[in-house]
């Protein structure tokens, strides 16, 4: 069978620290005639720590397209991801005022009025 051949199922290789010191694979996820299938084991006892876990993956997925694509950031590509899962999870769209300006940011000084001005209005 060759490689193209769409009944071989294409898996990653193993990473060679769980080659050298053995491991526990806790998360699997496939493309199966355009369909998305995962497999995963109950490794942790509290569900939220998955949380932990997507998110150290959107972190390292961003860093695997920071390095294959030119100009492309990890900060880019981890917000596109985190967005993306964000919206997929039902997170409603905030939109940050366009006038808001960050936390100890200075106002600038208001123009003083030349003494012309101040006699025009006496």
């Amino acid at each position: 069978m060759a490689d193209d051949d769409p009944r071989v199922y294409q898996a990653l290789a193993l990473p060679n620290e769980a080659l050298e010191n053995g491991g526990l694979e806790i998360l699997r996820a496939g493309i199966i005639n355009d369909e998305l299938y995962v497999t995963a084991l109950r490794a942790f006892e509290d569900a939220g720590k998955w949380g932990e876990v997507l998110g150290d993956i959107a972190r390292r997925l961003g860093a695997i397209y920071a390095a294959q694509v030119p100009g492309l950031t990890k900060q880019d590509a981890t917000v596109a991801i985190v967005e993306a899962f964000a919206t997929e999870m039902g997170a409603k769209t905030v939109k940050a005022p366009a006038a808001a300006k960050p936390r100890g940011a200075k106002r600038k000084p208001a123009k003083q009025k030349s003494t012309a001005q101040r006699r025009k209005r006496r």
